[in-house]
């Protein structure tokens, strides 16, 4: 495992590497593997740390752990009381949390070892976090073998262009988690959120398509230096950026509080019964969103994703009944009062559903967990014996924030 100067951490991956540690509201244990004094990952831990905390962390190359204990005293007391400096991982307890603070770089071989050799140190469903080089046309060893592991056990992973080089960032869980711990956890940092100022963001896909849009116009102005057409995909950019808004949402702090999974308008509250999902009956809340909508979508609950499945059906306009039987992706989330289930479907003008929470990850109540390409509709499947709505058809929610029902 080493690192260089250009295989660094910045302050976007930093974050996006202790974002599984910066979300436990409780009292909770973490390792760092690899510090380096003054690096944005061992900065980024810290401002996670809250009182109860309990951080280990251990020297990584070209460093000592005099260095580190060090840079942990010039941190001030509320630091020094929970950080402790070990020589080795070897001195480290099994841990909540587990991040490699240096980019794996080494062959397929070296990375299971290492992956192989922390799994020890990892307490029961606890999350190993850590990353490779995602530069194009890379295939190193590192990079290979880290997507395997993601394919058979990430919860969670995450690119981050904004660094140098660009990095994959995945999270790793060996050991089941329980649905219940997701009520612990506020929503996490990501990457895909690019933030414009300190209230609004923007989805990356809405990045890359007005980048597209501005692309389309500077090669229609050289091409047609003459003509004005260039104007056109030049000032679509903008309103194809503001689709994928993505604003800062309060959530509610109230655990009987079940939130809305999109912006829009509510279509109907009605009581249903799917096969699917089980023999139960459920309290569907279904939400119509316009083309002036937000579209990303956020979890309606804390809970564990078991299942996610995509199936399909057609394309009718999202406020019409038949939408009900259109090309649509259900998230299944195992929550502490039963099984709850959002389905994203497509609309008329939308063909694209963007998920990003695989099976097995913990969501929190009000996460960002994917989006809708253009005008849709969102479904929240509850319990029916165990929820009350608190909505009604023609009522306006806002993802994330608008109170939908309440638990019993």
């Amino acid at each position: 495992m080493t690192a260089s100067p250009a295989h660094m951490f910045g302050e976007r991956a930093a974050r996006t590497l202790t974002a599984e540690l910066a979300r436990h509201a409780a009292p909770k244990t973490a390792l760092v593997v690899g510090a380096a004094p003054g690096s944005e990952v061992l900065r980024a831990a810290f401002d996670a740390l809250l009182p109860g905390d309990a951080l280990v962390v251990t020297p990584g190359a070209g460093t000592t752990s005099a260095d580190l204990r060090a840079h942990v005293h010039q941190q001030g007391q509320w630091i020094v009381d929970r950080v402790r400096v070990a020589e080795s991982v070897g001195e480290a307890d099994p841990a909540q949390v587990v991040i490699v603070a240096e980019p794996l770089t080494g062959s397929a071989d070296d990375t299971r070892a290492t992956i192989d050799g922390l799994a020890k140190y990892l307490a029961d469903g606890a999350v190993l976090a850590l990353a490779a080089p995602a530069l194009p046309g890379f295939t190193g060893g590192a990079a290979a073998e880290l997507d395997r592991q993601a394919a058979l056990f990430g919860v969670g992973s995450d690119l981050v262009l904004a660094n140098r080089p660009p990095v994959r960032v995945h999270r790793l869980r060996f050991s089941p988690a329980e649905a219940a711990a997701a009520e612990q956890l506020a929503p996490a940092y990501r990457p895909s959120s690019v933030p414009l100022t300190r209230s609004m963001h923007i989805d990356s896909n809405g990045v890359v398509a007005a980048g597209i849009a501005l692309g389309v116009a500077a090669l229609t102005r050289r091409a047609r230096p003459s003509s004005k057409l260039w104007l056109m995909p030049a000032l679509a950019a903008l309103p194809v950026a503001a689709f994928f808004r993505d604003p800062e949402r309060d959530v509610p702090e109230d655990p009987s509080a079940v939130v809305a999974a999109s912006d829009g308008k509510v279509l109907s509250v009605e009581r249903v019964t799917d096969e699917r999902f089980g023999d139960s009956e459920f309290l569907r809340v279904a939400v119509f969103l316009s083309v002036l909508d937000v579209h990303v979508n956020r979890s309606p609950v804390a809970g564990k994703v078991v299942d996610y499945f995509v199936t399909d059906g057609g394309y009718a306009a999202a406020m019409n009944p038949a939408a009900e039987h259109n090309v649509a992706a259900y998230t299944v989330l195992d929550t502490a009062r039963g099984t709850v289930v959002v389905a994203q479907r497509t609309g008329l003008i939308a063909r694209r559903i963007v998920q990003r929470a695989p099976v097995g990850a913990l969501l929190a109540r009000g996460e960002r967990f994917g989006l809708i390409r253009f005008g849709s509709r969102t479904d929240v499947y509850l319990p029916a014996g165990t929820a009350d709505a608190l909505v009604a058809p023609g009522d306006r929610v806002v993802g994330g924030s608008s109170v939908i029902a309440r638990w019993r």
